[in-house]
């Protein structure tokens, strides 16, 4: 529970650094190569998962949802989503090695993966 705040929060204050990272300081590299929209949709998933992490490490916290483990599943899928995702695509944008895009839809599965363990944690909550 704790635990995942703490990464929820590390992601998305990466998220912002990484945002304001490319707008500056890689503005020109990734402008003049077109990858700008790479990196930018990196920096978006990363933040939607930082944020949905936090929530999940709220919920542990709280203890709204009996089985822990199905939140638990969903937080590691969404972390592995990210670094699997985002760091592809901030990888892909700075050396334009566009082989790394085979990577990106494994992260996308992981994101899958961690929304489904969310919901069915869900389904546990009794009204």
């Amino acid at each position: 529970m704790k635990k995942n705040i703490i990464i929820g929060a590390v992601l998305g204050f990466l998220a912002v650094a990484l945002g304001a990272f490319g707008a500056h300081a890689l503005e020109d590299l990734l402008v003049k190569n077109d990858y700008q929209a790479v990196w930018e949709t990196g920096v978006q998933y990363q933040m939607f998962h930082a944020v949905a992490i936090l929530v999940i490490g709220v919920l542990m916290s709280k203890n709204v949802i009996g089985n822990v483990k199905s939140l638990r599943v969903a937080a590691t899928a969404m972390l592995i989503g990210t670094i699997l995702f985002s760091g592809s695509l901030y990888v892909m944008a700075v050396t334009k090695i566009t082989v790394l895009g085979a990577i990106t839809p494994i992260g996308g599965v992981a994101f899958l993966i961690g929304w489904v363990a969310l919901m069915m944690a869900a389904k546990q909550v009794k009204n």
